[in-house]
């Protein structure tokens, strides 16, 4: 799309990330996402809205509260920023309608599935359902063609997962099981790449730490599976269809 469109992305994406900061702040703490107002974590202070820009807000502060001055965690302008920065690269990429509206709702979704699921080991249900009926709402609504192939790669993604969580319960949870099946309603049959790259991200990392503090230790330490599966589920919505094309047309 048009540079404008991308500009107007990223600027509600930026708007987006500091609400989806809130989520995963709030989420699962069973707190409220509208009342109270943004407050800082250290006084409680309300801040006010010109210290609650996006990213600029973070910026001009310093990164420190205005009646306090305690540090305010570099992460929510990252996450704002990220968040801005996928939005305009959906819009920037995609010229489908469909495309368009999946890729922003599910950058929507998997930024605080990650930032929860980094944090408290959860992957919440109130942002999987959701998001699961979003996705189909836009395929009927935008491309009843796709609705199909968003329920198979949805069931076979839930099957295979409910499988490895059935096999080995201490290595995935039903959180991840259910953001499988939800990756497959926005991914179609590109959510078999992005499986592929989530396993291997995972992998890898299991064994980093193993090399880090030992195989016995390595065992132990509890990794989330939900950030690499949002990884592999954003590389896989950019370039998922064209590796899956590249794969039939070989194998």
């Amino acid at each position: 799309m048009s540079t404008p469109y991308v500009i107007v992305a990223l600027l509600a994406g930026l708007i987006v990330g500091s609400f989806l900061n809130v989520v995963a702040y709030r989420l699962p703490r069973g707190e409220s996402l509208a009342h109270p107002g943004s407050r800082c974590p250290a006084c409680a202070a309300p801040i006010a809205w010109f210290d609650n820009v996006p990213v600029f807000g973070w910026l001009l502060l310093h990164g420190r509260c205005r009646s306090c001055r305690a540090s305010i965690a570099w992460r929510y302008p990252a996450i704002e920023a990220a968040t801005g920065v996928l939005f305009a690269l959906v819009v920037a990429t995609q010229d489908d309608a469909l495309r368009v509206a999946l890729g922003l709702l599910l950058t929507s979704a998997l930024v605080p599935i990650t930032l929860i699921d980094l944090d408290v080991r959860r992957i919440p249900d109130a942002i999987t359902l959701p998001a699961s009926i979003a996705a189909l709402v836009a395929g009927l609504l935008l491309d009843m063609g796709f609705v199909p192939e968003q329920l198979s790669a949805g069931a076979a993604a839930f099957a295979f997962f409910l499988a490895a969580a059935l096999l080995y319960p201490r290595g995935m949870g039903m959180g991840d099981v259910k953001l499988a099946g939800m990756l497959g309603l926005y991914l179609g049959r590109a959510v078999a790449p992005a499986m592929l790259f989530a396993l291997l991200a995972g992998v890898a990392a299991g064994l980093a730490i193993i090399a880090r503090v030992g195989a016995a230790q390595g065992r132990k330490t509890a990794v989330p599976f939900g950030p690499f599966l949002a990884g592999g589920a954003l590389i896989a919505f950019f370039v998922g269809d064209e590796l899956a094309d590249w794969y039939a047309e070989r194998f």
